[in-house]
C-alpha cells in the first residue's frame, strides 16, 4: 500500500481477531519503527511487547478497562528511557547530564516518534492499532506491572492485531485551521467557530452512537461537543490528578532532580 494511502486510511481499531501476530512480522514493523528520527541518535526509548494474557489482565485496570487490552493479541508500550544511556555513560566515565526535565522531554519526543513509525508500519502490513492515553495517565501503575527500572517512564502505547472491525475514518479539523504560514496567525472567534463547525456536528453524532457515553451526556446535561470534552470526558479534577501522578512518578524514577520536581509538585 502506498504510504500516503495508508496514512489517510488510519482508523483506531478496538476489535481484533484472535489470530496471533507472527514474530517475523512484528520484528519487521519494530525494525521499521526504530528508523525514526532521534535526538542526537541517542534513541532514548524502549519498547515493551506484551502478549501474555495474564499480564494483559493485570494491565486492564490501569488502562482504564479498555476492551482492546484483552482482545488484541499484542500490547506495545513505548517508554521514555534514559536508563540505558546513563548506564553507558557511567561505564565510560562520562558526565551524566540527564537528570532533568529537558531530558524527559527529549526522551518523550523520541518515544512518540518511534511509536508512530511502528504504527504506520503496522497499518501498512494490514494490522490495526489503537493508541491508549492511559499509558501516560497511569504510567506509575503500568511501570510497576512492566517492571521498568529507574529513568524509564511509559509514555505511549497501543493495542496491535488483525482488525475485526472496519470503522469509518474519523473527521479531522481542516488543514487551514491547523497550518500557519510563515508565523502563527491568531484566529478570530469567527475563525475558531468555522474551524470547529464540522467537528461540532460529527463529533456529537459519534458520541451519541455509544450508549454509555450517550447516557453520561444526558445525565450531565451538557449541550455541545466542547462541554462533552471538559465536563464528561476530560474533567479538570482528573487532569490535575494525572498531572500530580506523572510528576511524582518522574521523581520516583530519578528522571528529574529533586529540587526542580518538588517545586513543580508544590
Amino acid at each position: 500500500m502506498d504510504i500516503l494511502e495508508s496514512i489517510n486510511q488510519h482508523r483506531s481499531i478496538r476489535a481484533y481477531k484472535p489470530d496471533p501476530v507472527p514474530d517475523d512480522l512484528l520484528n519487521e514493523i519494530l525494525a521499521a519503527g526504530i528508523r525514526a528520527s532521534s535526538s542526537g541518535n541517542m534513541q532514548t526509548y524502549s519498547i515493551i511487547v506484551t502478549r501474555d494474557r495474564a499480564l494483559r489482565e493485570r494491565l486492564y485496570k490501569p488502562h482504564m478497562e479498555q476492551s482492546m487490552v484483552l482482545d488484541a493479541p499484542v500490547l506495545l508500550t513505548f517508554c521514555a528511557d534514559f536508563h540505558r544511556m546513563r548506564r553507558w555513560l557511567k561505564l565510560n566515565d562520562a558526565p551524566d547530564n540527564f537528570d532533568n526535565f529537558m531530558s524527559f522531554m527529549i526522551a518523550t519526543i523520541d518515544t512518540v516518534l518511534v511509536s508512530q513509525n511502528v504504527a504506520l508500519a503496522a497499518e501498512a502490513r494490514g494490522l490495526g492499532i489503537c493508541y491508549m492515553g492511559s499509558t501516560l495517565a497511569n504510567c506509575d501503575e503500568i511501570g510497576r506491572i512492566l517492571q521498568v527500572p529507574p529513568n524509564v517512564v511509559p509514555v505511549a502505547g497501543f493495542s496491535l492485531g488483525y482488525p475485526a472491525e472496519d470503522p469509518a475514518p474519523r473527521d479531522r479539523l481542516p488543514l487551514a485551521g491547523l497550518v500557519h504560514q510563515e508565523t502563527y496567525r491568531a484566529e478570530s472567534d469567527d475563525d475558531i467557530a468555522q474551524i470547529y463547525e464540522e467537528r461540532n456536528v460529527k463529533g456529537w453524532e459519534r458520541y451519541m452512537t455509544f450508549p454509555r457515553l450517550r447516557r453520561m451526556v444526558e445525565e450531565s446535561g451538557v449541550e455541545n461537543l466542547a462541554q462533552i470534552y471538559t465536563v464528561v470526558k476530560y474533567t479538570k479534577a482528573s487532569y490535575q490528578e494525572f498531572s500530580q501522578k506523572v510528576l511524582a512518578y518522574l521523581q520516583a524514577q530519578s528522571f528529574m532532580n529533586n529540587e526542580v520536581i518538588e517545586k513543580a509538585i508544590d
